[in-house]
C-alpha cells in the first residue's frame, strides 16, 4: 500500500481478468494515448481494466482474489469534451510537462479541472452516461504571464457559490446543483476570476480582478541590498514558488444573503495578510483585510514563518440559512485564529479569538520544546460537517539522539469547542483537544518544505471520524483511527495514470452526512475507496513517506513484503516494521472479521450443487450435503438459501454499458434480464423442492423461506414495473412529436424520475456501483425494491415539485399511484400464484406490509387527497382520472395495513398504535372517495330534472364497484352509515348489517350508536328486533333503553334490576361506551331528580309483576331509596342557597354525603334529615360509617340549649308534667324517638346493634368490643356536667311511647 511505483512485471493480479464487452488487448490497441511503454503495474488498476462493479455479480464464494475487497472502485470517466482536451494536450507536449489542476467541491458534489486554459466542472455522483460538463474558457490575464501553458498544475484556487442553498428545504435529497457561481483565483499571479451563474442561460463572460503592481511589489519578499547581486537574482526568480511570500494558500467564499449572484471571498497569503474579494456579476473588488505579525519563529531557527498562514475554513461548513454574518479560522504557524465577516455592503472583517495549539501547555495542542523535536508544521485545517470538530494536519521535524538521524512524524491533532457552540471573545481558552494526538506515520523520510506546503487534508468521509490527506506528488492516505490504533490505507496510481487531484465526499443516502471516499484523479478519472477497504485493507503506520519518494531506511519495501501476513479468515496485513526489527513476528493487528469458514463453504458448496442441478437436473444427496455443511445455522438474511436466492436477483448485467444513458429503459435486454431472473430463481426453487432443502427450511428457517420467496415477489412486481415503464415510454412517444421525440422526453417523467432517485441512492450505498447507470442499478437490485417506497415517503416533494401546475402535478401523481399498485398487486399475484411453497404465515409480515412501503404510499395518498381538495384548480376529467388511481391506491394500502396488524396481532405485540393509524387513514381515504363520488354524480345531474331516486341509483351504481365492498371490508362503518342514509335505502343498511358482524357486534353497533345519538330511541329498537346480539351488546352499556328491550321481552325482573341500577347510577363513565367500541364512544346524560323517581317508582313495577321469590326484598329495597331520594328533595328545599339547589337537583347525592350536607346545614330539620338516611340505607352501612352517626349525634345535642334549659328549670321549678313537655320540642328528644322509639322504622337491622342508648342495655357478651353509646357521646358534650340529667332524661322519653309515658307517668330524672 505504501510501496513507490516499482516495477512488478510477475505480480498484476488483474492481468488475467477480460472484459465482458470487449477483450483488453483490443481496448488497449483502440486508445494508443494511454498505451505507455513500460507502464507500471502496481497501484490501482487503470479504467481501461474490466469495471469493478463486476465483482458486485460474483457469489463471495466464487472469488478468486480475496485482495479485491480492498481495492479502489472505479466510479466514471472524464466527460469526452475533457477527455478531448487531455488528449490534445498530450499532443501538444510531447514531452510530457503539461500540468492539470482540479477539484471537488462536497456540498455541491461538482468536479472540475483546468486544463489548456479552460476550466471543466461537472457532476461526479452522475453515471458516465448522463454526464453533462460545463466548459468556460478562463481569461489570458488571470495566467501566470498571460499564458496558458505556463501555469503548473498547482497554481489555482476554486470555490464553488451554491445558490440553489439560499432557499432552504425542509427535507435533504441530493439533487445536480442547477445554480451555482464560480470564484477562480492563481495563487502567484493573485489575480481572481469570476463567474456568477455557470449554468445560466445566455452566460457572459467572467468578470476579473487583476493585482495591482503595488500589490504584488508590497507582497513580494525583500531582498536585503548586502546580498551579492547573483543571489539576488535567484532569489528574484524564486519569489514564486510556492512557499515563497506572496502566493496565496487558500480561498473561501460564501453567498451573500438578500443578494442576486453576489459573493465575498477571503483569501490568505504566504506574507501573512488576509485578502477580501467581493464579487457581483458587476465585478471584482479587492482590498487587504488583515495583516499577520511575520516575526521570527517561536520555535527556533532562521526560516521565520514564511509560508503562513496556510488554511481557511469556515467554522460552520454546513450553514446554508440565511445569517448576517459568518465566522471563519485561518491556520498560522502556531496558532488559529477566528474571524467574523459582517455579510452587509461593508463586509466588515473583525478578529474574535485566537488560540495557541503549539506552545508549552500540552492539553492546548502540542506541547513544543521536546526531546528531539526541531521544528513543528501546521500543515492544513479542516472543520467537520457539524462545525464541532476541527482537524490538524501536523509535520514535526525530529532528531533521533541515539542513531543521530533525522526523520518527520505525521500527526493528526482534534480539537473543540469547550461550550460546544459559539464562543465569546472575551474567553481565554477557547478549544480543548478532544482526542490524544493521533500519529499518521511516527518515522518517515525528512521532506523538503514545498512538500510539506503541497500536503491537504479532507475529513468526514467512511469509516466514521477517517481523513484523507493528500501529498502534492499525486498520493491519497486515509487515516482511520481504529481500536487504539491508527491504520492507513494507501491510494496510489501507477505514473502514467496521473496524480490525485482531490478527494471528497458521496453525499450520504441517510440521516448523516458521512459517506464514501471519492477521489478526483488526473488521468483514471474518479474513484470511490469503500468503507470495507479501509477497514480491511488499513495497515498499521509503517516508517514510509506520505509522498511516491519511499522510505529513508533501505530495504523497507522488501520488509514489507516479508511481512504481509495471512492469518486464517483474516484479510491480509502489513505488519509495523518496528515489530519486525523487535523480533515480534507473531503480532496479530486488529481485525474486521468476515464470515466464517463454514459459511463459505456451505455457500460455496449450495452455488455448486444448483449449478449442478441447473445444467444436469441432478440433486444427489444435496440435503445431507448442505447439512453437514451447517448451511441450515444461519436464519434470515445470513442463511446461505436466502444469500443466494439475493445474489440470483440482484445480478448485474454483462452486457450493459453506461454509455448508452436514457436509451437503456427503451432496450428489450432489460425486460430480458428480468425474465432470465424470473426464470433462475424459479429453477432454484425447483431445486429446493426436489433437494427436500425446501421442508427442511419450512420447518427451521421461516424467516429465510419467507425471504427467498419474497424475492420472488419483488420479482415479479420489478417486471410489472418494467412493463408500465414501458407503456408509459410508448405513450409518451405516440404523444410527442417528431422534433421532440428524443430518448430524454420519451422516458420523462415520475417515474422515472424515481427511478433515478432510487437508483443513485444504491450507487451511493454501494460504490461498487457508482459506474453503472442509475437505471441499471435500479433494475438490478430487486431485493432493494422497497427502496421505491422510502423515497417516496422522504423525496416525493422532489418528483413531484410544489411548483409545477395543477394538470402536471396530477399526472405525476396518478403515475406514481400506478406505479405502488403494480408493484404490490404484482406481489400478492406471486403469493396467491405459489401459496403451496409458503411456510405457514403466523407471525410472519409481508414485505408489502412493513411500515417502509405503508408510508410511501401514503404519502402519495395523502398527496392526491391534498390534490382533491383543490378541485377548483383541476378539471373534471383530471379529477375523475385522479379518483380512480386513489381508490385502487387506497384498497393497497389499506390490505398492507390489514395484514400489518394481523401480523402484530400474532406476535402479541402492542399494536394499538398501529391500529389507530390504521383507522384514521382508512377514515380519511375513504370518506374523501365518497365524497368525491357524490360531488361527481351531483355536477352531472344538476343541469337536469331528474328525480332523487334516479339520483340515489347512479349513486349506488358508482358506489357498488368498488368503494363500498372496500369499506365492508376494512370496516369503515361511518363511510357505510352516509351511504345508507345519503342514499335512504333501509334494506341496504340491513344487508350491511347482516354482512358487517363483529365480536362487538359490527357495523350494527356503529348503527345503533348514530341512532341513538340522533334519539330515534323507537326506530333502534325496532331495528334491534332483527338483531338480537348486537343489540344486547349495545343496551348493555345504555341502560336508560335496556329497560324498555326487557319489558318487551317481558323480562320484568331483569327490567326492575336495570332501572334501580339506573335510578342510583352515580358517575357518567358507568352508561358510557365501552373502551374497544368502534369510532367514539357516546356519553348518556344522567338523570334528574324527577328521573330518578320515576325510575324507582317503575323498578317496583316492574319488580311485582316479576313476582320472583326475593320480590318482597327487592320491593322494600326500592322504597327505601325512594325515601333517601325524597330527604334529599327535602334538603334542597331547606337549602338557602339557589346556586346549590341547581346543582344538588342534577345529581344524586351519595348516603354518607348527603349525611355530610345535612350536619353542614347547622339547622334542627337537616340534623333530623341525617338520622332519616341512616334509617333507609343498611345495617351495613350504619356499621361502616358508625363515626359519622356519632357525629349525628353530637349535631343534635348542639341544636338546643341545654345550659340555658337547666337554668329555666331549677329557677322555674319545673314540675314533671313541665319538664316532659319541653324535652319533646329538643332535637334529641325527637332524634331518639326516630332511632329508638316504638315505631322507629329502618331497613334491616335497627339501631340498637349499631349504637345503644345506654351502655347498660349492651349485653355483656359485647363489651369487650368496647362498643359505644348515646350516653358515651353525650357525656362528652360540654353541658353535660350541668345538663346531664336532662339530656338523658330526653333520649330515653324519647325511646318510649308517648302514651306509656302518660299512663305510668314521668320517667324519675335520677
Amino acid at each position: 500500500m505504501f510501496s513507490p511505483g516499482t516495477k512488478r512485471p510477475n505480480a498484476n493480479p488483474r492481468r488475467d481478468q477480460g472484459s465482458p464487452a470487449t477483450p483488453l488487448t483490443e481496448i488497449r490497441r483502440s486508445s494508443p494515448d494511454n498505451s505507455v511503454p513500460n507502464r507500471p503495474t502496481t497501484g490501482t488498476p487503470a479504467p481501461w481494466a474490466p469495471r469493478l462493479s463486476v465483482l458486485a455479480r460474483v457469489l463471495p464464494g466464487n472469488q478468486n482474489e480475496k485482495g479485491d475487497e480492498i481495492k479502489p472502485v472505479y466510479v466514471g470517466e472524464f466527460p469526452q469534451v475533457v477527455r478531448d482536451e487531455q488528449a490534445s494536450m498530450l499532443q501538444r507536449h510531447v514531452h510530457g510537462d503539461a500540468s492539470v489542476s482540479g477539484g471537488m467541491e462536497r456540498g455541491t458534489s461538482l468536479a472540475w479541472i483546468i486544463s489548456g486554459g479552460r476550466l471543466f466542472v461537472w457532476s461526479y455522483l452522475s453515471p458516465g452516461s448522463s454526464t453533462s460538463c460545463t466548459v468556460l474558457d478562463i481569461p489570458g490575464s488571470v495566467f501566470e504571464g498571460g499564458e496558458a501553458g505556463r501555469t503548473g498544475g498547482n497554481s489555482w484556487l476554486l470555490r464553488v457559490v451554491n445558490w440553489d442553498n439560499t432557499s432552504t428545504r425542509t427535507k435533504k435529497v441530493v439533487k445536480q446543483c442547477s445554480s451555482a457561481g464560480i470564484v477562480l483565483c492563481n495563487k502567484k499571479t493573485r489575480a481572481a476570476a469570476y463567474w456568477p451563474d455557470i449554468y445560466g442561460e445566455g452566460r457572459t463572460d467572467p468578470v476579473v480582478s487583476v493585482a495591482s503592481s503595488d500589490e504584488l511589489e508590497v507582497a513580494s519578499s525583500p531582498i536585503d541590498r548586502k546580498t551579492p547581486q547573483k543571489r539576488q537574482q535567484l532569489l528574484s526568480r524564486h519569489r514564486s514558488s510556492l512557499t515563497g511570500s506572496c502566493t496565496f494558500n487558500s480561498l473561501i467564499a460564501c453567498a451573500v444573503p438578500d443578494s442576486h449572484n453576489e459573493c465575498v471571498a477571503v483569501a490568505c497569503s504566504s506574507n501573512g495578510e488576509l485578502w477580501q474579494f467581493h464579487c457581483s456579476p458587476s465585478g471584482v473588488s479587492r482590498k487587504k483585510v488583515y495583516q499577520h505579525n511575520q516575526t521570527s519563529s517561536p520555535q527556533g531557527g532562521d526560516s521565520g514563518s514564511k509560508g503562513y498562514p496556510r488554511s481557511l475554513t469556515w467554522c460552520f461548513p454546513n450553514l446554508h440559512v440565511q445569517e448576517s454574518s459568518r465566522q471563519f479560522v485561518v491556520l498560522t504557524d502556531r496558532e488559529m485564529q477566528c474571524f467574523s465577516i459582517e455579510l452587509s455592503p461593508d463586509y466588515v472583517v473583525s478578529k474574535l479569538w485566537s488560540h495557541e495549539i503549539i506552545g508549552s501547555d500540552g492539553d492546548r495542542g502540542i506541547k513544543k520544546d521536546l526531546a528531539g523535536q526541531k521544528r513543528i508544521w501546521p500543515l492544513d485545517m479542516q472543520v467537520d460537517y457539524h462545525g464541532k470538530v476541527t482537524t490538524i494536519l501536523v509535520a514535526t521535524f525530529c532528531l533521533d539522539r541515539g542513531s543521530s538521524s533525522s526523520y518527520t512524524q505525521y500527526s493528526l491533532l482534534t480539537m473543540q469547542y469547550k461550550s460546544g457552540g459559539s464562543i465569546a471573545p472575551t474567553q481565554e481558552t477557547v478549544l480543548e483537544r478532544k482526542d490524544p494526538i493521533q500519529v499518521i506515520i511516527p518515522k518517515a523520510r525528512v521532506e523538503d518544505e514545498d512538500f510539506l506546503f503541497s500536503m491537504r487534508l479532507r475529513v468526514g468521509g467512511k469509516p466514521s471520524g477517517s481523513a484523507i490527506i493528500l501529498s502534492g506528488d499525486g498520493t491519497a492516505t486515509v487515516s482511520h483511527y481504529y481500536r487504539t490504533t491508527t491504520r492507513l490505507y494507501k491510494f496510489d496510481l501507477p505514473y502514467d495514470a496521473g496524480k490525485v487531484l482531490d478527494a471528497s465526499i458521496l453525499p450520504s443516502t441517510d440521516d448523516g452526512e458521512e459517506g464514501a471516499w471519492v477521489v478526483l484523479t488526473e488521468k483514471a478519472g474518479i474513484w470511490a475507496i469503500p468503507e470495507k477497504a479501509v477497514m480491511i485493507g488499513g495497515v498499521e503506520p509503517p516508517e514510509r513517506s506520505l509522498s511516491r519518494k519511499g522510505s529513508s531506511n533501505e530495504g523497507s519495501a522488501q520488509e514489507e513484503r516479508k511481512n504481509l501476513t495471512f492469518a486464517g479468515n483474516l484479510a491480509p496485513r502489513r505488519a509495523s516494521s518496528e515489530a519486525w526489527d523487535a523480533g515480534d513476528r507473531q503480532r496479530v493487528m486488529p481485525v474486521i472479521a468476515r464470515q466464517t469458514a463454514q459459511d463459505e463453504e456451505s455457500e460455496t458448496l449450495l452455488s455448486q450443487l444448483f449449478h449442478d442441478y441447473h445444467l444436469y437436473g441432478q440433486v444427489d444427496a444435496s440435503l445431507e450435503k448442505l447439512k453437514n455443511a451447517g448451511a441450515f445455522e444461519r436464519d434470515r438474511e445470513t442463511n446461505v438459501f436466502a444469500r443466494l436466492s439475493k445474489s440470483i436477483v440482484d445480478t448485474l448485467a454483462k452486457h450493459w454499458t453506461t454509455t448508452r444513458g436514457a436509451e437503456i429503459l427503451a432496450m428489450a435486454v432489460v425486460s430480458s434480464q428480468l425474465t432470465d431472473k424470473q426464470q433462475k430463481h424459479t429453477k432454484f426453487l425447483e431445486f429446493l423442492a426436489l433437494s427436500k432443502c425446501h421442508e427442511e427450511l419450512c420447518s427451521r428457517q421461516r424467516h429465510s423461506l419467507q425471504i427467498i420467496l419474497e424475492h420472488g415477489e419483488k420479482l415479479a412486481g420489478m417486471i410489472q414495473l418494467r412493463e408500465l415503464q414501458n407503456i408509459i415510454s410508448q405513450n409518451r412517444s405516440s404523444g410527442l412529436s417528431t422534433s421532440r421525440s428524443s430518448p430524454e422526453n420519451q422516458i420523462s417523467g415520475a417515474l422515472w424520475d424515481l427511478i433515478q432517485l432510487v437508483g443513485d441512492r444504491a450507487r451511493r450505498n454501494t460504490v461498487l456501483l457508482m459506474d453503472r447507470d442509475n437505471a441499471e442499478v435500479f433494475y438490478s437490485k430487486v431485493s432493494d425494491l422497497q427502496e421505491v417506497f422510502s423515497c417516496l415517503d422522504k423525496q416525493l416533494e422532489y418528483v413531484i415539485p410544489a411548483e409545477q401546475p395543477y394538470g402536471i402535478q396530477v399526472q405525476r401523481a396518478c403515475e406514481l399511484s400506478n406505479a405502488c399498485v403494480s408493484i404490490v398487486r404484482a406481489a400478492m399475484q406471486y403469493r396467491n400464484t405459489h401459496h403451496l411453497w409458503y411456510p405457514p404465515p403466523e407471525c410472519l409480515t409481508p414485505w408489502y406490509c412493513q411500515a417502509v412501503v405503508r408510508n410511501g404510499m401514503w404519502q402519495v395518498a395523502s398527496f392526491m387527497l391534498q390534490l382533491l381538495k383543490e378541485a377548483s384548480q383541476i378539471d373534471m376529467s383530471a379529477k375523475s382520472d385522479l379518483y380512480s388511481h386513489l381508490e385502487l391506491l387506497a384498497e393497497v394500502l389499506l390490505e398492507a395495513y390489514a395484514g400489518s396488524v394481523t401480523a402484530k396481532v400474532e406476535l402479541g405485540h402492542e399494536h394499538k398504535g398501529l391500529l389507530d393509524e390504521y383507522w384514521n387513514r382508512r377514515d380519511a381515504l375513504l370518506d374523501s372517495l365518497y365524497h368525491q363520488v357524490k360531488d361527481f354524480v351531483e355536477v352531472g345531474h344538476e343541469n337536469l330534472n331528474e328525480g332523487s331516486d334516479e339520483l340515489n341509483e347512479e349513486i349506488f351504481g358508482k358506489l357498488s364497484s368498488c368503494l363500498l365492498p372496500m369499506a365492508k371490508r376494512h370496516e369503515c362503518y361511518s363511510t357505510l352509515w352516509k351511504i345508507c342514509c345519503d342514499i335512504n335505502d333501509s334494506e341496504l343498511l340491513k344487508n350491511l348489517m347482516h354482512d358487517s358482524m363483529g365480536p362487538n357486534g359490527g357495523f350494527s353497533y356503529y348503527v345503533f350508536k348514530q341512532l341513538y345519538a340522533r334519539k330515534q330511541f323507537s326506530k333502534l329498537l325496532r331495528l334491534g328486533e332483527e338483531f338480537h346480539e348486537a343489540l344486547s351488546i349495545f343496551l348493555k352499556y345504555h341502560p336508560d333503553l335496556l329497560w324498555l328491550h326487557e319489558v318487551f321481552l317481558h323480562q320484568f325482573s331483569s327490567a326492575s334490576d336495570t332501572l334501580h341500577e339506573l335510578a342510583l347510577s352515580q358517575e357518567e363513565s358507568s352508561i358510557s361506551e365501552p373502551e374497544d367500541g368502534t369510532g367514539p364512544g357516546h356519553i348518556t346524560t344522567l338523570p334528574k331528580l324527577a328521573d330518578r323517581k320515576r325510575f324507582l317508582n317503575l323498578s317496583k313495577i316492574a319488580a311485582i309483576a316479576g313476582k320472583d321469590a326475593d320480590c318482597e326484598i327487592k320491593v322494600k329495597r326500592i322504597e327505601a331509596d325512594l325515601k333517601i331520594l325524597k330527604v334529599q328533595e327535602e334538603v334542597i328545599e331547606l337549602l338557602s342557597s339557589d346556586e346549590t339547589k341547581q346543582n344538588l337537583d342534577k345529581r344524586l347525592l351519595r348516603p354518607e354525603d348527603l349525611i355530610k350536607l345535612c350536619l353542614e346545614g347547622e339547622s334542627a330539620e337537616l340534623s333530623l334529615r341525617a338520622f332519616d338516611v341512616f334509617a333507609w340505607t343498611s345495617s351495613s352501612f350504619r356499621r361502616t360509617h358508625a363515626n359519622l352517626l356519632d357525629d349525628c349525634w353530637r349535631n343534635a345535642a348542639d341544636q338546643d340549649d341545654w345550659s340555658k334549659m337547666y337554668q329555666a328549670s331549677v329557677s322555674e321549678g319545673w314540675s314533671d308534667e313541665e319538664t316532659l313537655q319541653n324535652l319533646k320540642e329538643t332535637v334529641l328528644f325527637r332524634a331518639s324517638s326516630r332511632c329508638y322509639g316504638p315505631e322507629a322504622e329502618t331497613f334491616g337491622e335497627g339501631f340498637d346493634e349499631v349504637l345503644p342508648l345506654r351502655l347498660e342495655i349492651v349485653e355483656p357478651s359485647t363489651m369487650k368490643d368496647s362498643v359505644s353509646s348515646v350516653e358515651a357521646i353525650l357525656m362528652q358534650h360540654k353541658d353535660y356536667s350541668e345538663a346531664g340529667k336532662l339530656m338523658l332524661t330526653a333520649i330515653m322519653l324519647g325511646s318510649l311511647q308517648y302514651d306509656t309515658i302518660e299512663e305510668e307517668g314521668p320517667v324519675p330524672m335520677e
